[in-house]
């Protein structure tokens, strides 16, 4: 591990110290524990944002295929 120099508010820090306190572990846990979660967060959030950005990006160029699913499934089983 590396250690850096951050700076919290005095609130953060009791915060973490409280958190750290009731868990008994290092408040450097709890801090890289948050840091963690929030990129675990972030990248759900891009890869939600990826999926819904790619909805009505493919066209099939057949304008009743829901309404025709089964009949295409079926002609393309041959």
């Amino acid at each position: 591990m590396r250690r850096v120099q951050i700076q919290f508010t005095d609130e953060q820090i009791r915060a973490l110290r409280i958190r750290a306190d009731g868990s008994r572990r290092p408040l450097a846990a709890i801090v890289r524990d948050a840091v963690d979660a929030w990129f675990a967060a972030d990248d759900h959030r891009l890869q939600r944002d990826r999926a819904l950005a790619s909805i009505g990006g493919f066209h099939s160029g057949l304008g009743d295929l829901a309404e025709r699913h089964d009949e295409f499934v079926d002609e393309a089983d041959g």
